[in-house]
């Protein structure tokens, strides 16, 4: 979840000559300032969701130098402020989660590329590939390669990833061209330290404005500059870009003693390659290595003098490209065959073709590679002989296990306002039979998994209604379409509630008002509750809605389950045609305890009454079917040996994660099932008379007993 970064950005304020420590985005934060950027928006989104709070917190800084910063409505709006920098020298840096948001911000970066920049233009990308992804697995450099923009991958510790941002200006100036820097989770989330330079405030900034508008057609994206702008990219922007990255050394070569092999590694995986090698006794814990390295902190465009240089001497590479397709390796392949090098160059058939290059992963190809190409002066032996070791280590560590790790696919958090929703949902499609549901992006995706299995198809953030528009006209019933507040905001409204306004479509769409981009880290929307000091105003999408004739809306609190499958049956029954819209109003539980819990804390440090509410199950009523469990899927609702002598099903239970959201009575109620659930409220620093009736009722019910 969300949360201040207040204490750290203190550390942005740092001066030349001093050492910072601090996580990765921190420290592309600092270099964005030594850089003299004049302005800064972006968009939320894993890995770098992050450095949208971190900016959001340093805004009194960020005012001092002058700098603007926006948290923009979207990818694409974020893209369309690098607009500043095409007539004027005036540097600026967005980000965004790629490569879903690059696709979002696509127009705006075509038409940037074309026309081209003064002031320097960098995109900060949290490249999400891999097993830890939420996205599809796709890469940004097909972008690049498409629009002509270079591509940053510096290596993953802090000192090259804030030369990377430094660089990345100069780059783009010098080149004329927007540049893009991809920057994996763990680069994001790597600690460490670097030298501080000073922070610098921009040439044009909020304190030192533009005084006269530029105007230059040359730069329009109209016929016939267009054509002019497409020369201009390859005649003189790419050999400028190739200049600097050679002159700059931008890439780096690390010798080793086997001079007749060598591997060519982009920046981003050169920590992985590295710890392989050590597994392998083939590089120190300082980085020593015995293989040569290329390595590619820029890895668009390539620098074919530097290739050729570092392949010539070889008999034979191994290029370290993850994912695919293979953009690098063929280049490469291009390269050296052109300038009739006959370097043998390895890559996808000895890595994977397609996945994450893991640590286990990594050994293995380069183990193959040293073991295939017998580097001379190297003893294969006692190489071969620690892979064969690493890998039955990895056996005997699964058998030691006994049985598979059990699967731990995402959910939502305990008491998340959504699940009662899809509760509703299961219970409605129990009358009306199985509904088409156009499922969205956001923590309620995670409605398609069991136990709800709720949602078809997945077409990206804000479409779940517009994704309905195909199939909607071709099925017997109304579908349903799921979508977020977020998801409203970023894409939907547009795209999908004005487009079924306009094209009359008889759907019903769910909006989940949670009230902030939860999945991100509950990041403020335009509705949020409580919106930052800077942004007072709160829109209201009820009032959006009717602004652009939406006439059947209903607004239901979330956790009320009963109410909402009698809205949901409305909705799915009704003879009016046109859009019918019921928002589930129901703030993030984890945003909710954020702000709660502090204020408990503080309460009961001052000794004063506090009053929480949990429910529970009475083993004695309990039947054992788990009907709850599987209608609520909420991890506090879990089972307990039965404590019945004469009953062997294990009995559902409530465990101390509860938040008293109540979803569990609500379900049991609304789908009339067993009457065991029971609510209590815990009672923490009671009045005298609390304690008094206590006794009294203690006395009475052993009395009873008795």
């Amino acid at each position: 979840m969300e949360r201040s970064f207040a204490a750290e950005v203190q550390s942005l304020r740092l001066a030349g000559g001093d050492t910072f420590h601090g996580e990765g985005i921190l420290a592309v934060t600092k270099a964005l300032l030594q850089s003299g950027v004049s302005y800064i928006g972006g968009y939320q989104g894993a890995p770098v969701s992050h450095l949208i709070d971190v900016l959001g917190d340093s805004r009194e800084l960020l005012d001092e130098l002058g700098i603007y910063f926006e948290a923009s409505a979207s990818e694409a709006g974020a893209a369309a402020m690098l607009g500043a920098s095409i007539h004027y020298p005036a540097r600026g840096a967005v980000t965004w989660k790629s490569t879903v948001g690059t696709n979002v911000a696509s127009d705006a970066l075509s038409n940037l590329a074309s026309s081209g920049v003064t002031g320097g233009a960098l995109i900060i990308l949290g490249e999400d590939y891999g097993e830890g992804s939420s996205i599809i697995q796709e890469r940004t450099h097909a972008f690049a390669m498409k629009s002509q923009m270079w591509l940053m991958d510096p290596r993953p510790n802090l000192t090259s990833i804030v030369n990377a941002v430094e660089r990345s200006f100069e780059l783009s100036e010098a080149s004329s061209t927007p540049v893009m820097l991809q920057l994996r989770i763990r680069a994001c989330h790597v600690h460490g330290s670097f030298v501080c330079k000073d922070n610098k405030a921009p040439q044009v900034s909020t304190r030192n404005l533009i005084e006269k508008p530029a105007y230059d057609y040359s730069r329009i994206n109209l016929p016939p500059s267009i054509y002019q702008q497409e020369k201009h990219k390859i005649e003189q922007r790419w050999p400028a870009a190739v200049k600097f990255i050679q002159e700059a050394k931008l890439n780096e070569l690390v010798d080793g003693d086997l001079a007749d092999v060598g591997l060519i590694v982009p920046g981003g995986l050169y920590n992985g390659v590295i710890r392989g090698l050590q597994q392998l006794g083939l590089a120190d814990a300082f980085g020593q290595t015995r293989l040569p390295l290329y390595v590619m902190n820029v890895v668009y465009p390539l620098v074919p003098d530097e290739l050729l240089d570092f392949c010539r001497s070889k008999k034979a590479v191994l290029l370290v490209e993850e994912g695919q397709p293979n953009y690098i390796e063929d280049a490469i392949h291009a390269v050296l065959r052109k300038a009739g090098v006959d370097t043998r160059l390895h890559g996808k058939d000895i890595f994977p073709l397609a996945g994450e290059y893991t640590g286990d992963v990594m050994v293995d190809a380069l183990a193959r590679f040293v073991e295939m190409e017998a580097p001379d002066g190297l003893v294969l032996k006692p190489i071969v002989a620690m892979s064969k070791a690493l890998q039955e280590h990895k056996v005997q560590s699964a058998n030691a296990i006994g049985v598979p790790v059990p699967a731990r696919p995402p959910g939502f958090c305990i008491g998340c306002p959504e699940r009662p929703v899809f509760s509703a949902i299961k219970q409605i499609q129990q009358k009306l039979g199985q509904v088409h549901v156009n499922a969205d992006i956001g923590c309620h995706t995670f409605g398609t998994l069991p136990p709800f299995n709720v949602g078809s198809t997945v077409l990206g953030y804000g479409l779940g209604l517009a994704s309905s528009s195909g199939i909607g006209p071709l099925m017997s019933n109304r579908t349903i379409s799921i979508m977020g507040d977020g998801g409203f905001w970023h894409n939907g409204f547009t795209s999908g509630v004005v487009n079924a306004v306009y094209n009359g479509q008889d759907s019903v769409l769910v909006i989940l008002q949670n009230g902030y981009t939860s999945a991100t880290g509950t990041q403020a929307i335009p509705s949020s509750p409580s919106q930052p000091a800077a942004r007072p105003l709160t829109l209201d999408i009820e009032k959006a809605l009717v602004g652009v004739g939406v006439k059947w809306i209903r607004k239901v609190g979330s956790y009320k389950v009963e109410e909402m499958v009698s809205a949901l049956d409305e909705a799915m029954s009704t003879s009016e045609g046109g859009l019918k819209v019921i928002i589930a109003d129901g703030e993030c539980q984890l945003e909710r305890q954020r702000r709660h819990k502090p204020v408990i804390a503080e309460q009961l440090k001052r000794g004063e009454r506090v009053v929480r509410t949990r429910f529970g199950i009475d083993d004695d009523v309990c039947t054992g079917d788990h009907s709850c469990i599987r209608l609520s899927g909420c991890p506090s609702l879990t089972i307990k040996p039965n404590p019945s002598k004469l009953r062997t099903d294990p009995v559902a239970t409530v465990n101390t994660g509860c938040v008293g959201c109540g979803l569990c009575g609500e379900n049991a109620h609304a789908a009339v099932l067993c009457p065991s659930f029971y609510k209590a409220e815990v009672v923490q620093n009671p009045t005298a008379f609390e304690r008094f009736m206590v006794r009294v009722r203690t006395a009475v019910i052993e009395s009873l007993a008795a």
